[in-house]
């Protein structure tokens, strides 16, 4: 597990950074779609930079509200010795503030557990960057954005729509690979073909927190691996709709109807063996949830689309002109 990568001795987020290259990509690889799709490039860049602010907002947001951590971040504001806390490197408990300072796990020793705290902190709910993004939310968010731009500069909704197809799978893969490398997003004890997490890991925490294993543990019990589970499904999707159905189109849209659909079910089944605490409601996470009505939307779309085969912006003549004007400056 590496929750850190060093460039040119700077700390970086394994997942963040994993995110940050996998977006990078994901636009450079639509964008090269543009002509094709006759679709401006300029806007689609245009609106990639709002996406992504608007992706992590609504991920973080969903992850505070629905994670089941909530009450941490009120916590580590009000008493962050009321946190989880951690023990130093071996099991040992700390002894003064600066231990856990000079292990970075914190700014505070709990005087009776002996275990390293962050210090307080009103405004850790809005740093992302800590670790903590929930995928449906910023979809969600994202995709309000992003309805609202295409609208505005009259782009091709559905031609867009299914870059968005093999780009939000492509995308996954590079954060779930960033959600290996940092250990969340783990899954449930494995009886054979698991992985061991090293010591001070959220899987390792989670089992001795739980009494699975002691403080003398060099590691978690083997869990599944559901981080890679899912970044190889959303590879297929990617795969399948990028090299096949995208050619192959009865239809506008059709390739990202498809991909909802079909991230939709791998996720709802996937989520059957994730074990990181996280939101549960009544027997099922909350991805799964959003899961049901998101396979709802995708099936909506693919039905409605398939009888309309017709996109009225992709139509549109005069928004044609103004597209055809626009590229001729672009070039």
């Amino acid at each position: 597990m590496h929750d850190t990568f060093t460039i040119l001795g700077i700390d970086f987020p394994a997942y963040f950074t994993f995110l940050m290259l996998g977006y990078t990509f994901v636009v450079l690889l639509a964008h090269k779609d543009t002509p094709r799709l006759k679709i401006n490039g300029n806007h689609l860049l245009d609106m990639a930079m709002l996406l992504i602010i608007a992706g992590l907002i609504g991920a973080r947001l969903l992850h505070v509200v629905a994670d089941g951590q909530f009450d941490e971040y009120v916590k580590l504001c009000t008493n962050p010795l009321a946190t989880k806390g951690e023990l130093l490197a071996g099991g040992k408990q700390c002894v003064t503030d600066a231990q856990c300072i000079e292990a970075k796990l914190g700014a505070l020793c709990h005087p009776e557990h002996g275990t390293c705290h962050s210090g307080r902190d009103c405004l850790r709910a809005f740093k992302f960057w800590y670790g903590g993004l929930a995928y449906y939310g910023g979809l969600a968010l994202a995709s309000v954005v992003g309805v609202l731009f295409i609208r505005w500069r009259k782009m091709p909704f559905r031609r867009v729509a299914d870059l968005a197809g093999y780009g939000i799978p492509l995308g996954l893969v590079f954060g779930r690979l960033g959600c290996f490398f940092a250990g969340c997003c783990y899954g449930t004890i494995a009886k054979f073909g698991g992985l061991e997490f090293p010591k001070g890991s959220p899987a390792w925490v989670h089992h001795f927190e739980a009494g699975l294993i002691t403080k003398q543990a060099t590691h978690s019990l083997p869990v599944h691996v559901t981080q890679l589970w899912e970044a190889a499904v959303c590879f297929a999707i990617f795969a399948y709709v990028y090299f096949w159905r995208r050619k192959r189109q009865r239809f506008d849209g059709q390739s990202f109807a498809w991909s909802l659909m079909a991230y939709a079910v791998a996720r709802f089944i996937i989520e059957i063996w994730r074990d990181d605490p996280r939101g549960v409601w009544f027997g099922l996470s909350t991805s799964q949830w959003l899961g049901i009505p998101l396979f709802a939307i995708g099936a909506g779309l693919y039905w409605y689309w398939r009888k309309n085969p017709v996109d009225y912006d992709a139509s549109d003549s005069k928004a044609n002109a103004a597209l055809e004007r626009n590229q001729e400056v672009d070039e």
